[in-house]
């Protein structure tokens, strides 16, 4: 078992206490966006965008001042909410469709976030190393995800957003 997936298991478990008793979403998506941090040591910016229905507004996150609104379909994060399909940029100044933030981040993977069939977000993570994320990343953060939304109730009027 290689490290990386050490310390996922490690963050998933970790994600299971953390929601067990907890499904608010402020605190919850506050939390997760912070054990993500924690857990991944090159990760410059772990947040999300939410959903308002027409785009993405940014959430909780861990990092330096980030893009505050998002068009579904421009950047990573707008594309992965538009296509609800998860991105990997393995090199964000070679990404046509990236949006820069933070000059630290290199690559980015970005995770959208549907339930009941209806998106909610997107969970956002730039690393400053080149090809930081992959399939590993891919499997255990969805994993992550599902625990957050399953555990998490969304009352977007707590976020000023209309839904």
């Amino acid at each position: 078992m290689t490290v990386k997936k050490k310390y996922y298991q490690i963050m998933i478990e970790q994600a299971k206490a953390l929601f067990e008793n907890e499904n608010n979403a402020l605190a919850n998506l506050s939390n997760a966006s912070a054990l993500i941090k924690q857990t991944l040591p090159n990760t410059v910016f772990s947040g999300f965008y939410l959903y308002d229905g027409q785009e993405l507004i940014l959430g909780p996150f861990q990092g330096g001042v980030s893009c505050v609104r998002i068009t579904l379909g421009k950047g990573v994060c707008g594309e992965s909410a538009q296509k609800r399909k998860t991105l990997i940029v393995d090199d964000v100044t070679k990404h046509e469709n990236y949006i820069s933030c933070d000059a630290a981040a290199m690559s980015e993977i970005v995770l959208p976030m549907v339930k009941n069939n209806k998106l909610i977000g997107v969970l956002d993570l730039d690393s400053s190393l080149i090809a930081d994320y992959d399939d590993i990343d891919r499997e255990y953060l969805e994993k992550f995800i599902n625990i957050l939304l399953e555990k998490t109730e969304f009352n977007f009027d707590m976020f000023g957003v209309d839904k």
